[in-house]
């Protein structure tokens, strides 16, 4: 498809992120056979990977539109990433998030200097309010993973990966709204076609996996994705964009459960030094207890693509 991102865009958003975020190294995981190595996204300057995308997008904007003030909808990761880029950039960021989002994410959202909206959690309300704020005021709207521009910036995820282990055979990779994995794939296979890419989410908010068996988005009710520990994955419909990315470059998505998912939280932070939120650790969990489901290699890459965990909830998981 022609309006799908590229290596070239991806090529061009590595350049215009580089010295703003972080290259995150691959972290062996220790005693893992066959290797495992794990993408430290959680390294970031906001404990997670999107800041790659909406540093793409806001600093690709022409200086007096982003002197207006930028606007953005997200259950946490992706506002930290706005309130930072717009701090760097001097100008006012308005985000709009669910009360339901965990306070970490919120507080380091205003430490940042962010105004903070909040809605009730459900996709409609998040980008209608946005939206709203962006007519309203002339903020340039960041969507959170459904953009051209955001999803080359996740894209640099899967660039930096291939140019550090061009011999990894399965890269993967968490699915929420599909902006990570469309831009990761995208990059891993233009630059790797033997590759495979496998998405990740919680068996509590299986939509991505549920649109790829039915060949077009499907969505969950919030009521239901909101049972998930992983509160970064609980998007209810993965994009338009991102569902044709998904379904050109990702070749299947696997689920696993909150308690392989607390699993893999404990045991990225005792055995490789990690800490993970609960959608962090999703790609990791997918290695640990269900690789029977997965491509047989001798290299596998996963995403741990957030460390913002809650931090009553990883004491609970530590125990």
């Amino acid at each position: 498809m022609s309006d799908l991102v590229t290596l070239a865009d991806i090529e061009r958003a590595a350049a215009g992120v580089a010295g703003a975020v972080l290259r995150t190294p691959l972290v062996p995981f220790p005693g893992a056979d066959p290797e495992l190595l794990v993408k430290a996204e959680s390294l970031q300057p906001i404990g997670a990977f999107k800041l790659r995308g909406a540093r793409a997008v806001i600093g690709a904007l022409p200086e007096e539109v982003r002197a207006r003030g930028v606007v953005a909808h997200s259950s946490g990761n992706h506002a930290q990433a706005v309130a930072y880029t717009a701090r760097e950039f001097g100008v006012r960021a308005v985000l709009v998030i669910p009360h339901t989002a965990p306070a970490v994410k919120v507080d380091a959202c205003a430490a940042l200097g962010a105004e903070i909206v909040y809605v009730e959690p459900t996709l409609e309300a998040r980008a209608g309010t946005a939206a709203q704020l962006a007519d309203a005021h002339g903020f340039t709207l960041v969507p959170p993973f459904d953009h051209p521009g955001v999803i080359a910036g996740q894209g640099t995820v899967g660039l930096e990966i291939v140019q550090d282990r061009p011999d990894a055979q399965v890269v993967l990779v968490p699915v929420g709204g599909g902006g990570l994995i469309s831009g990761v794939a995208a990059a891993v296979k233009a630059l790797n076609p033997a590759a495979r890419v496998i998405g990740v989410e919680p068996e509590l908010a299986a939509d991505a996996r549920d649109s790829l068996r039915a060949g077009h988005p499907v969505g969950w009710p919030a009521e239901d994705t909101g049972r998930t520990i992983a509160d970064a994955l609980r998007v209810q419909r993965v994009g338009d964009l991102t569902f044709a990315h998904i379904r050109e470059h990702v070749d299947a998505i696997v689920t696993v459960t909150d308690d392989e998912i607390r699993g893999a939280m404990r045991r990225l932070a005792r055995e490789a030094r990690l800490i993970a939120e609960p959608g962090g650790a999703v790609a990791t969990a997918a290695y640990l207890y269900r690789r029977a489901e997965l491509p047989e290699a001798r290299t596998y890459v996963s995403v741990l693509s957030g460390g913002n965990a809650d931090p009553a909830l990883f004491a609970e998981v530590l125990r």
